[in-house]
């Protein structure tokens, strides 16, 4: 009997369309690839009961946001005694910190734009061009480019009005970069041209204008060093089976912006892409997962 495997999506985060989107991708490649007994659930917010009553053998939960992704899921995951696909409670809950991953990146000597974490009443102090962000968002939900320290005030006091955080880092024009690592592997680097400004939601999942560069032309070392980079705040953080590290690269090398421990699925997705130019196939990647997962 094939094992019975349970794709969760959905969930009550602002990712929750994007989470559906690549849950039910996921779901159709583990069908196509013969091994698995596949349920689809889309999800709000569920609590160890709820997953307990599915009775299945592993649990691939294709959710994005800080509930889905940081932790809160993971933890009725833990509860349950559930095997699944991805990071433990606390590497999740780690990740999802943008201002805690980057507080990590310096402690390993990995080179990222200067931060600063912001409150209700603080001021921005950084000059010249920022990006502004909640620090526990994904999709570049809320994220804007400020092209002075006048934009950037403004934009902090709109965004601190639904944010109990917002993080302000220096802007470093460059070369997006992006490292996908699937059971510890690194698959082939992608670089993101967006045709807009940066790369927004509507880039990531909406256009059909962006280009993706697979194995781009960038100097060994670079591959070398942007690969390094992911698996060590990966493996630091705690991470497991799957995540995303994201770079800007510079005429001083890459620099690190943020780690994603549930990357898409989409069609739009850079995990999948990136998995395919290195010659394994949607199905193929999804499975892996799973088997990685069940072997726990």
């Amino acid at each position: 009997m094939n094992p019975r495997v349970a794709v969760l999506m959905g969930g009550p985060d602002e990712e929750r369309e994007v989470s559906i989107a690549s849950g039910t991708a996921v779901a159709e490649a583990l069908r196509e690839s013969g091994k698995f007994e596949v349920i689809a659930e889309v999800i709000e917010r569920v609590e160890a009961r709820y997953l307990e009553s599915l009775e299945v053998d592993v649990i691939f939960p294709v959710l994005h946001g800080p509930w889905g992704e940081g932790g809160g899921l993971q933890r009725e995951l833990d509860v349950a005694g559930a095997r699944y696909v991805g990071s433990s409670t606390a590497a999740a809950a780690a990740a999802i910190d943008k201002d805690a991953t980057k507080a990590l990146a310096v402690q390993l000597g990995v080179p990222t734009p200067h931060w600063e974490l912001l409150r209700p009443g603080d001021e921005p102090t950084f000059e010249g061009r920022t990006v502004v962000k909640p620090p526990r968002e994904g999709s570049s939900i809320d994220l804007f480019l400020c092209g002075d320290l006048d934009a950037c005030r403004a934009r902090c006091h709109e965004l601190l009005q639904r944010h109990a955080t917002i993080m302000v880092e220096q802007f470093i024009d460059g070369r997006e970069l992006t490292v996908g690592v699937v059971n510890g592997t690194c698959q082939p680097i992608i670089e993101i041209i967006p045709a807009v400004e940066f790369y927004d939601y509507d880039a990531k999942y909406n256009r059909d204008d962006t280009r993706y560069v697979l194995n781009p032309d960038i100097p060994d070392s670079i591959a070398t060093a942007c690969n390094e980079h992911a698996i060590r705040i990966g493996t630091a953080l705690g991470c497991r089976d799957l995540w995303r590290a994201d770079f800007i690269l510079d005429d001083r090398g890459p620099w690190f912006l943020e780690l994603n421990t549930m990357p898409g699925f989409t069609s739009h997705s850079l995990l999948p892409k990136a998995a395919e130019a290195g010659g394994c196939c949607m199905a193929e990647l999804c499975s892996k997962l799973v088997l990685e997962a069940l072997g726990r």
